[in-house]
C-alpha cells in the first residue's frame, strides 16, 4: 500500500472532519445570539467563521496533546499508521454527521477521540493507547468544564437580572444584545483555539507516522492554515439543526441569559486552550445555556431535551471507537479493503445528506425576534 497515497487520503478526511466540525458546533458561539435576535443567522456565522480561523493560529497546545498525548508512538509506544488515523477519522466524522442529523450537540472532540481510540486498539491493541492522558486530560474535563460553565453562567444571569431589575427596561435588553456580539465573538475565537487544533494534531500525527516529520514536533503552518480555513469554512455553512436545539430547546433564552452562557462559555475555552485540555466546547456551551435558563428565575429548562444531551455525550466515544476500530479492522486488510471503508463512509454521508434535505431546518427555526428581522434561508448541507 503506497505510503503518500494514504497520507493524502488521511489529509483529506481530517479537513472533512475538519469542515462537520465547524458547522456541527456553529451552534456553540452563535445559538444564543441568534436565538435572542442579537445577531442575523448569516451575520453571526460569518463572524463566527473568522474568528474561528483567527483564533486557530493562537495556540497548539491542544494540538500536541492528540499528536503526542493519546497514543504512544515513537520510541517506547507503537507504530501508528496513517490507516489506523484513517479509520478513526472516519468513525469521527459518521458520528459528527449523525448527531447533526438529529439535531443532539455531541462531542465532535469525543466523536474523534474515540474513533482514534478504537483504530489504535483494533490496530495495535489496548497498550497503545496511553490511558493517563485519556483520563486527565479528556474525561476529567469532559465532566468538569460543563459544570464549571453552567455554574458561572448561572451565578452571571443571577447578576444580571438582579442589577437590571429583571432585565424588564427596553434600554437593558438592547445593551445585553450589543453585548452578545462581543461574547459570542469570543467563544468562537476560543473555539479556534481549541476544536480546530485537535485536526492540526491528527494530521501532525499522520505526518510523524508515516515519517515526515519528526517525533515530539508540533504543527506545521500549512497544517494550521488548512485546519483554520476547514473549520471556519464549515462554520460559515452553518448548523442550524443543532442550533436550533441549544439555542431554543433546552431553554428559552434571552438576552441576559445569552450574554452569561457565552461569556461563562469563552472564559472556559480559552483557560483550556492555554492548559492544552482537548474539551468538548459543545458540553461547555450547553452547560452554560442549562446554567443560564436555572439562573432566571421562574425559567423553564426542558429536562427531557437535557437528558437526551447528556445521553449523546455518554455513548460519543464509544459509538466512534466502535465504527473507527470496525474501519481499522477493514481498511487494514489491503489497499481495497481501504477503499471499501472510503466508498462505504463516503455513501453514508450523502445518505444524511438525502435524509436532512428532505427535513430541513431553517433559520427561521432559530432566529429570535428583533428589530433587525433576520434573513431566512434554508439549511441544505449545513
Amino acid at each position: 500500500m503506497d505510503v503518500l497515497f494514504t497520507v493524502i487520503l488521511v489529509i483529506v478526511v481530517a479537513l472533512v472532519f475538519d469542515f462537520t466540525n465547524g458547522f456541527h458546533d456553529t451552534a456553540n458561539a452563535m445559538a444564543t445570539s441568534v436565538a435572542t435576535g442579537a445577531l442575523k443567522p448569516r451575520t453571526a456565522v460569518l463572524i463566527s467563521a473568522v474568528l474561528n480561523l483567527v483564533g486557530a493560529f493562537l495556540s497548539t497546545e491542544v494540538a500536541k496533546t492528540v499528536s503526542n498525548g493519546i497514543i504512544k508512538e515513537g520510541p517506547g509506544g507503537i507504530e501508528i499508521t496513517p490507516v489506523m488515523i484513517f479509520a478513526g477519522l472516519v468513525g469521527a466524522v459518521l458520528w459528527n454527521l449523525t448527531t447533526w442529523y438529529l439535531g443532539l450537540p455531541s462531542s465532535s472532540t469525543h466523536a474523534l477521540f474515540g474513533g482514534l481510540i478504537g483504530a489504535a486498539v483494533i490496530g495495535a491493541g489496548v497498550g497503545s493507547v496511553d490511558f493517563g492522558v485519556v483520563l486527565t486530560k479528556i474525561v476529567v474535563p469532559a465532566l468538569a468544564s460543563p459544570l464549571v460553565a453552567g455554574s458561572v453562567a448561572l451565578l452571571a444571569t443571577f447578576a444580571a437580572y438582579r442589577m437590571t431589575h429583571n432585565a424588564r427596561a427596553r434600554g437593558s435588553e438592547r445593551g445585553f444584545r450589543h453585548a452578545q456580539t462581543v461574547s459570542a465573538s469570543l467563544v468562537s475565537l476560543a473555539h479556534g483555539t481549541n476544536d480546530a487544533q485537535k485536526t492540526m494534531g491528527v494530521i501532525t500525527l499522520t505526518l510523524i507516522a508515516a515519517g515526515y516529520q519528526g517525533a515530539g514536533t508540533g504543527p506545521a503552518l500549512w497544517v494550521i492554515l488548512a485546519c483554520g480555513l476547514a473549520i471556519g469554512l464549515g462554520t460559515y455553512v452553518g448548523g442550524w439543526r443543532i442550533m436550533k436545539t441549544v439555542g431554543k430547546n433546552i431553554t428559552d433564552v434571552q438576552s441576559p441569559q445569552g450574554f452569561a452562557a457565552e461569556t461563562a462559555s469563552a472564559a472556559t475555552i480559552l483557560i483550556s486552550s492555554h492548559l492544552g485540555f482537548a474539551l468538548s466546547t459543545t458540553q461547555v456551551t450547553s452547560g452554560s445555556v442549562i446554567g443560564a435558563g436555572l439562573g432566571k428565575r421562574l425559567a423553564i429548562v426542558h429536562w427531557g431535551v437535557v437528558g437526551r444531551i447528556a445521553t449523546g455525550w455518554v455513548i460519543t466515544l464509544p459509538a466512534a471507537a466502535l465504527v473507527g476500530g470496525v474501519a481499522a479492522w477493514v481498511a487494514s486488510t489491503s489497499t481495497i479493503g481501504l477503499v471499501v471503508v472510503a466508498v462505504l463512509a463516503l455513501g453514508a454521508g450523502v445518505t444524511f445528506y438525502v435524509l436532512a434535505k428532505r427535513k430541513p431546518i431553517s433559520a427561521h427555526d432559530v432566529a429570535g425576534t428583533s428589530a433587525d428581522a433576520p434573513e431566512l434561508e434554508t439549511e441544505g448541507v449545513r
